[in-house]
């Protein structure tokens, strides 16, 4: 496997985890790193990098659901989002901690892009979040090595 292909692919499942459509990105990143052939701080920052971009084009959904919410497309049902927004009113922009978090994480980001988060402080709070769980995940996957 090219390097392009193996930090490419880890992009692409990365991005599309963190968008509301169903994907994993950890087994692809644990598998690159139990095979030990490439910078371990190149595919956690790639894995971060797609994961978080991905959280973005949810933030930005979110600034405009109220026009495609009803949309047979749109990935998110009226329930996830109603839990979401709950979480979020309760706890604020903090909850952007959890934006990992299999079936919560990716509803949050939309709804922080509805309620009308700032970019900057929804891109620190999801970056943080991402790049930890990845952390984790690379420790984790190391005890493989």
């Amino acid at each position: 496997m090219t390097s392009l292909a193996a930090y490419g692919g880890l992009f692409v499942a990365a991005f599309l985890a963190a968008t509301l459509l169903p994907a994993q990105s950890e087994a692809v990143l644990a598998g690159l790193i139990i095979k030990d052939q490439f910078s371990l701080a190149l595919l956690i920052a790639v894995a971060t990098f797609g994961n978080v971009l991905g959280s973005w084009i949810n933030w930005l959904l979110g600034r405009q659901v109220e026009r495609f919410k009803d949309r047979r497309w749109f990935p998110a049902g009226p329930a996830a989002l109603e839990r979401a927004e709950r979480w979020y009113r309760r706890y604020g922009r903090w909850s952007l901690l959890l934006a990992w978090v299999p079936i919560i994480g990716d509803p949050l980001t939309l709804v922080a892009g509805m309620l009308k988060e700032p970019l900057w402080s929804f891109l620190a709070l999801v970056g943080t979040s991402k790049l930890t769980r990845y952390l984790a995940v690379a420790a984790a996957a190391q005890g493989f090595v």
